[in-house]
């Protein structure tokens, strides 16, 4: 049924709904609130003032004297014309630039595009700044210190644009800051869309398969391995895959679609569709490309910008100042476990982290030589229901190893890893693989964020031997979390170690 005939046939209120429940904006201002859009255009704004820097000095050296340099600089930077000057062009280049698409997390697949781009920006920034200036009468800017910004501001600006292109792409290839993308389609198209997306990692998705939709053909285009189940299984999939986004890529009824909008609404997904299949219903919104591929959005998930910038620079400012204040302490224990035995120093065990991904997690070793084939052994001295593990007096640690676990000192370590960006000074513990293997689908909602030093569990129920206990604080801070939340957390982690609660 054609969406006008669906939509005709229902009363006023429910029409009304239907249409609202799909795309909620017409206008792609909304992702200017990602944390990574948002880091770009701070970033521009400083390479833009750096660019203002080399343009005054080079107008001193092209218009004056070198006797007069100094003083004539001195003179230009510190009046307020120079900031109103740098301030608009600032603020024109943002909103130009973001017209253009430039602050997308996923950068442009051409490079030569990009430069182009940007350099477009920098120009059109130019004439608005030379308007504004002519409006507002300020004749006495010098021209030449204008034209110098500009062209200072479209190299700079580049080799920018090149080196944080150069870094994602690096990023994209370890599997770092990739979107989980899944296509909703089986026929040939939806295969070639897949594959366009699997062979272009600078793209920024990983594919995770197909879904079918009702009117799906059977024997299908697309691999048997990556087909993951129908529309309706979407929710599981969700969790159990950490899906970004579903694309469209195959022709489906308007009710299916409203019914993936609310879903999507709920589970924080983004869903775009190819070009054309929902005219009427897209007519205003802005055609994005996936690739080569021209798509429109129908839904965005919304984030936590500010909040979550402002995590990430603590889990850094933290890490780095915790790993230089605790050095000797590292350094100490590091050589009373070289004395106690012949094992490492440090403890290396794979993960699992955010949305799955494994990861190098550092410790330093408590345990003796092979205690991970003597777990085995003693498993039936575990204390802990459910999938956890532990033994309080575990024959497996060392009397150093004791010491360290009690204050908790074996994991300093770890502030390597939020260095990284592998882990945040809080959230939940990461969990090894044989444990990742054991779980229901509610329980991957714990990975749904960065696994941390700390968290609700290690501070309100440490001790605590109950797995669904242990699973209900770790999902409680997913579904509840704040930056204060964080900052609670934390004063409770200090009381905690020095307390000397750990075993």
């Amino acid at each position: 049924m054609a969406t006008t005939e669906y939509l005709s046939k229902l009363p006023g209120e429910d029409r009304d709904r239907q249409v609202q429940a799909l795309p909620v904006s017409k206008k792609s201002w909304g992702r200017i609130a990602d944390p990574g859009a948002i880091a770009m255009m701070l970033s521009d704004a400083v390479v833009i003032l750096m660019a203002f820097g080399v343009a005054i000095v080079l107008r001193g050296i092209l218009y004056h004297k070198a006797s007069r340099f100094v003083a004539f600089t001195h003179d230009v930077a510190g009046a307020p014309v120079s900031a109103v000057l740098v301030g608009g062009f600032i603020l024109a280049y943002l909103l130009v630039a973001h017209r253009y698409g430039l602050f997308s997390p996923l950068p442009q697949a051409s490079e030569l595009h990009t430069f182009r781009l940007t350099a477009q920006a920098s120009l059109n920034a130019g004439l608005l700044l030379c308007g504004g200036l002519y409006m507002t009468g300020a004749f006495s800017v010098s021209r030449l210190l204008v034209i110098l910004l500009i062209a200072a501001a479209i190299v700079a600006l580049s080799v920018h644009r090149a080196l944080w292109r150069r870094t994602r792409f690096r990023q994209y290839e370890r599997g770092l800051e990739t979107r989980n993308v899944v296509i909703l389609g089986t026929n040939h198209f939806s295969c070639a869309v897949g594959q366009h997306i699997e062979r272009d990692i600078r793209l920024g998705y990983r594919l995770r398969g197909y879904v079918a939709t009702p009117d799906s053909i059977p024997g299908c285009e697309v691999p048997s391995h990556q087909l993951l189940g129908g529309i309706d299984c979407i929710r599981q999939l969700t969790r159990l895959h950490f899906i970004d986004e579903v694309v469209i890529a195959e022709p489906c009824s308007t009710e299916q679609v409203i019914r993936l909008v609310e879903e999507a609404r709920e589970l924080d997904l983004d869903i775009r569709t190819i070009s054309g299949y929902f005219g009427e219903l897209t007519a205003d919104t802005p055609i994005e490309y996936l690739g080569a591929f021209p798509v429109v959005s129908l839904h965005r998930s919304k984030t936590r910008a500010i909040a979550l910038a402002l995590k990430r620079g603590v889990d850094i400012a933290l890490s780095l100042a915790a790993l230089i204040l605790v050095f000797p302490t590292m350094l100490a224990i590091a050589i009373a476990i070289k004395i106690e035995g012949n094992g490492s120093i440090f403890y290396v065990s794979e993960r699992i982290g955010k949305r799955g991904r494994v990861f190098p997690c550092f410790k330093f070793r408590t345990m003796v030589k092979d205690a991970d084939r003597m777990k085995k052994g003693i498993a039936a001295l575990n204390e802990r229901d459910g999938i956890l593990f532990k033994v309080t007096n575990d024959p497996r640690i060392t009397r150093v190893g004791r010491m360290l676990r009690k204050y908790s000192l074996d994991e300093l370590p770890q502030f390597l890893n939020v260095l990284r960006g592998e882990m945040s000074i809080v959230g939940p513990r990461p969990p090894i693989a044989s444990e990742v293997e054991k779980y229901e689908l509610e329980h991957f909602r714990r990975l749904e964020v960065l696994p941390g030093l700390t968290g609700l569990w290690q501070v309100q129920a440490r001790q605590d031997s109950s797995f669904a206990k242990y699973i209900a604080l770790d999902t409680a801070y997913v579904e509840n979390w704040s930056f204060w939340l964080d900052l609670k957390i934390l004063m409770r982690t200090a009381e905690v170690v020095l307390r000397g609660t750990g075993t």
